[in-house]
Formats: C-alpha cells, structure tokens, sequence
C-alpha cells in the first residue's frame, strides 16, 4: 500500500483489484505482533486510489451514486427502499439482473421507522447526561432497535439525548476512500455533541463506533479539530461497553443462544468479552460460543453490494457455523451483519432468528419497561 502511495508501483488493475477484495475487517490489524494500523493504512490507500484511479462506469456508479449518495442520507434511503420492498413483496426479484435480486435479498422482512424522542428521561435519579448516535441505517431499518437501546440506557438510569441534527458518522465514506468526505461528517458531529454537556457518547452499531472513536486520527493533522476530535473520541463508547450484567436476568430458559463478532467491534475496538456477558446473563447456561465468531460474515460495510460473490463465500461460511451450533437465535451487534445474516439464514431454509444485542437484551431487563 505505501509502494502505491509512493509510485513506486504501477496503480493498475491488479493492485486495485487486491484493495477491493480486501473486507477492511481489520482482523490483520488484531493479529499483527507489531500493532500495524492497517485499517488506517486502507483508507489512506483507497483515498489514493480513488482519487487517482479510473474505474468502470458500472463501478463508479455503484460507488459514488447508489451507495455514497443514499446510504448516508436517511431521507434517501426510506425513498430508495420503497421500489425494493415493493419488488421483494411481489416476488419480483428473479425478473431482475443477480446484482440487483441479491440486493434485494438484503432487505429485511420487516422494517421498523418512525422516529426516537430526541430526549428520553432515566428511570429514576438520573446518573449523568449521555448522547446517541443512532446511525443511518438503523434509524431507517433498525429504529425499534433504537428504542430497545434508549429503552436499556433508561434503565440504566440516564438521561439520553438524540440530537436530529446529528450527521453520517463518516464510516462509509472513510472505508471507500473518501477521507475528506469523512472529515467533513466528523467535524459535524464534534460541533454538535459539544454543545450538549454530555458524560458520554453511545453508539449501538459496531462499525460507527470504530468511526467515532477513530475521529482523533482522521483530523490528526487538521490543527483547529485535532484535540476537538480527541475529546470527542475519548466520550464514545459501545452499548455493550456501558451496560452492566446485574441489569438483567436469565429468560428464555428452551432457547439455545449464540453471538456474531461484529468485525469493527472485536478487532479495532477489542470489544468481545462484554457482548457475551451480556448475552450470557439473559441466556444462562443455553449460551453456546460460535466457531470463528470473529470471521467476517460479508457484510463490511457495502462490501456485499461491491463484491457480491466473495462477500456471498464469507455468508455461506458464517451460515454454516452458525447451523452447527444448534442455536436458536444469533445475537450481533451492526446493521450490515444482521442483514447479511439474515438473508444467508434464508437463504439455507434455517430456522434462527438473528437479533441485535439490544433487543435481545431488552427482552432480559430485571426492571419491567416503563411505558
């Protein structure tokens, strides 16, 4: 990746098309002995290949229109999901070309919209004040998912704030080699959030989250938000890291559970130990682990729209470890896994159900929701 940087190879199609097939899972970067920062190192190469770098119009157009232009504008994407969930409940998807019905495929069987209050009282004395992103795809597809994290926090005892103003946290941008992109959500979101007095900033999507907490290094050389961006990092943390076991207890006694490593919570955040408590105090002793829990499912962001045929290898491996286990419910914590497990379990006629951490969480609550 430095030789491309430098010139010191040719950017052509060869070089180009080993950056695309790479996942940007970042499990090289948990791996290496030396602490390579790999995922840095990517994005800066994909900036440079994007910058540099004349590809195809099929391509560019996926890249640039159909996912940069939409997936990060909630608006948008409400609008482009209205064609697709009409196609796909009339059974019109073996009329359309394999890119397209295998996108299709993605959509989930039910979405739920509507939109979060953007301040949500603690149940009883509130600890502090915490912030929520609440992300472009899961307020879209995933916002009952939103409520059962505000739902959770609540519980918790705090206060949390939504702002609506809030923009894209940068990590689409960021992976697809549009830094400057990127930069200009991080700078966005650090204006606002530091206005509101928050104790801390909680993000419920694993792939925002390795976003957020990377603002430090993505405007290390801007001088005026290098130390904004470092404080505002420092405040972010995953639902999973905030949460504490003894709020809740076992349920579901005749339900075996397992749990999806989401790639950009368990090799740049570290975060693994504490999902699985979680999960582990609401299943009990019907936890089963999950082999290669931490090998990428396909999703990687919009990697299964980019590369649909590797990404479709990665899904009928993780499906099949996942049938192995004998579980009933798999418990994960990003969109794009949820999606992309939930069309690969579909896709092998299995019966188990694929469940974001909150919810399955919110369902082990040891104080009764409040209405």
């Amino acid at each position: 990746m430095r030789e491309l940087q430098n010139k010191r190879i040719p950017l052509g199609t060869v070089a180009v098309r080993h950056l695309d097939l790479c996942l940007g899972c970042r499990a090289c970067e948990a791996a290496c002995p030396s602490g390579v920062e790999y995922g840095e190192l990517l994005e800066h190469t994909r900036d440079h290949v994007e910058r540099k770098y004349s590809r195809g119009w099929f391509q560019s157009l996926l890249r640039r229109v159909a996912i940069e232009q939409v997936f990060p504008f909630p608006w948008r994407l409400k609008l482009c999901l209205l064609p697709g969930r009409m196609a796909k409940a009339l059974g019109l998807g073996c009329l359309l070309p394999r890119f397209a019905s295998d996108a299709l495929d993605l959509l989930p069987e039910k979405i739920s919209g509507g939109n979060i209050p953007e301040t949500s009282a603690a149940s009883g004395k509130a600890k502090g004040r915490i912030g929520f992103i609440e992300g472009c795809v899961m307020q879209v597809m995933f916002a009952d998912t939103n409520r059962a994290t505000l739902q959770l926090l609540n519980e918790a005892g705090w206060e949390v704030v939504t702002p609506s103003t809030q923009s894209c946290c940068g990590a689409l941008y960021a992976h697809s080699g549009q830094l400057e992109k990127a930069r200009e959500c991080a700078r966005k979101n650090i204006a606002l959030y530091e206005k509101l007095n928050l104790n801390l900033i909680i993000t419920n999507a694993a792939g925002c989250g390795s976003t957020l907490k990377g603002y430090g290094s993505l405007l290390a050389n801007d001088r005026d938000w290098a130390k904004r961006a470092e404080t505002f990092s420092a405040k972010v943390r995953d639902l999973t890291e905030h949460l504490n076991t003894s709020q809740f207890v076992a349920g579901a006694p005749n339900l075996k559970v397992t749990y999806h490593d989401a790639c950009h919570l368990a090799h740049p955040q570290g975060i693994t130990a504490e999902p699985r408590a979680l999960v582990k105090a609401v299943s009990g002793n019907n936890f089963v682990e999950l082999p290669e829990s931490d090998v990428c499912c396909g999703s990687a962001g919009s990697y299964n729209l980019t590369e649909p045929e590797m990404a479709a290898r990665l899904q009928r491996r993780k499906i099949n470890n996942i049938i192995s286990t004998g579980a009933d419910v798999v418990v994960t914590s990003n969109p794009g896994c949820l999606l992309q497990i939930q069309s690969g379990l579909k896709k092998a006629g299995a019966k188990v159900r694929v469940i974001h951490i909150a919810d399955f969480l919110a369902t082990g609550l040891s104080v009764p929701p409040t209405d």
